[in-house]
C-alpha cells in the first residue's frame, strides 16, 4: 500500500511539480481536522430563532447584560448558556444610551411640548399659532395667534402659558425653529425650565404635539377659512376648549385631557361646536 502511494507520489511530482505535493499534503490535513472537529454530541447547537430573539431583547434593552438576558430566556423556556448568550447578543460602545420614547414616558408629568401652526388668511396673509402641550394627559395648555412670532412674543406666551400660581414643567420639548432665539431661551431658564430641542431633522421626537397639529388641520382649519387674527384665535380657542373637555383619546383610555365623568340618566342633547362641524353630547335629566 505504502508503496503504491509513494507511486503515485512521483508521478504527481513529475506530472506537476512540488507545487501539487504541497497541494496534496494540505488536502490530507484539511480532511483530518474536518474529520476530527465533526459534531459527535455533547452541548446542542442554538436554533437561529433563538439567535434572533437574543438579539431581539438585546436591542430593545440596552442596559441589560448577558446575565439578564440569559434569565429572562431561561424564564421564556430557552435553555441555553449565558456565554452563548454574550456571543450572540449586541455589541454596543460607550455608555448605554435610552431611546427618546423612554425618556418621554419617564417624564410624562413633567414636559411640556411646543410648536408653530402656519394659517394661509383669505387676505393672502400667513398668521402663526402657538400652541402648547401637555403630555401628561395629552392637555391644550395654551394656545396663541400672531403675524409675527418674534422671540420676544414666544417668550410672553410662555409667561401666559405657565404664570406663577400654576405648576411649571421641568422640560419644554421643541423643534430648531430659529424663531426660539435668545430671548426666549433666557425665559425658559428664567421660569426653571430646561430646554430640551429635537434633532435636526427628526419630526418624531415632537411626535404628540405634531399630531395634535394635525387634528387641527384635520378636524378644524380644513373646513374654515380664516378672515383675521382675531377670527382665528376665536377658532382655535373654542376647538381647544372641545379637545380638552369634550373629545375622547386613544391614549387616554378614551377620556378627555380634562376628564369626564360618564352619564347614564337623562336624555341625550347635543350642543354644536364651531358651527355645527363637531357636537358636544351630554344627558339632561327632564324638568
Amino acid at each position: 500500500m505504502l508503496g503504491v502511494c509513494a507511486g503515485v507520489l512521483l508521478s504527481l511530482l513529475a506530472q506537476r511539480g512540488p507545487d501539487m505535493l504541497v497541494w496534496w499534503g494540505q488536502s490530507r490535513l484539511r480532511a483530518r481536522w474536518r474529520r476530527i472537529s465533526r459534531w459527535r454530541g455533547g452541548r446542542p447547537r442554538i436554533s437561529p430563532d433563538v439567535i434572533a430573539l437574543i438579539r431581539y431583547l438585546s436591542s430593545q434593552n440596552p442596559l441589560w447584560g448577558a446575565p439578564h438576558i440569559h434569565g429572562e430566556l431561561r424564564k421564556l423556556g430557552h435553555r441555553v448558556s449565558q456565554s452563548s448568550v454574550s456571543r450572540y447578543m449586541l455589541r454596543r460602545r460607550g455608555r448605554p444610551q435610552q431611546n427618546w420614547r423612554a425618556f418621554l414616558v419617564n417624564h410624562w408629568d413633567e414636559i411640556a411640548a411646543i410648536d408653530m401652526l402656519t394659517v394661509f388668511t383669505q387676505a393672502h396673509e400667513y398668521l402663526y399659532a402657538f400652541v402648547v402641550l401637555g403630555l401628561s394627559r395629552r392637555a391644550i395648555l395654551h394656545i396663541e395667534v400672531g403675524a409675527h412670532p418674534t422671540a420676544e412674543w414666544l417668550a410672553q406666551q410662555l409667561r401666559e402659558a405657565f404664570p406663577w400660581d400654576v405648576r411649571v414643567p421641568r422640560f419644554i420639548v421643541r423643534d430648531n425653529d430659529g424663531a426660539y432665539g435668545r430671548i426666549f431661551r433666557q425665559r425658559l431658564y428664567a421660569i426653571g425650565i430646561r430646554d430640551r430641542p429635537t434633532t435636526p431633522r427628526s419630526p418624531w421626537q415632537n411626535g404628540y404635539v405634531e399630531r395634535l397639529i394635525g387634528s387641527i388641520r384635520r378636524e378644524c382649519l380644513d373646513y374654515i377659512v380664516i378672515g383675521s387674527e382675531a377670527h382665528l384665535r376665536r377658532v382655535l380657542r373654542e376647538y381647544a376648549d372641545y379637545y380638552n373637555n369634550n373629545r375622547t383619546h386613544l391614549a387616554l383610555d378614551k377620556d378627555t385631557p380634562n376628564g369626564r365623568q360618564i352619564e347614564t340618566e337623562g336624555v341625550i342633547v347635543s350642543r354644536p361646536v364651531l358651527g355645527g362641524l363637531h357636537h358636544r353630547y351630554e344627558r339632561k335629566l327632564p324638568g
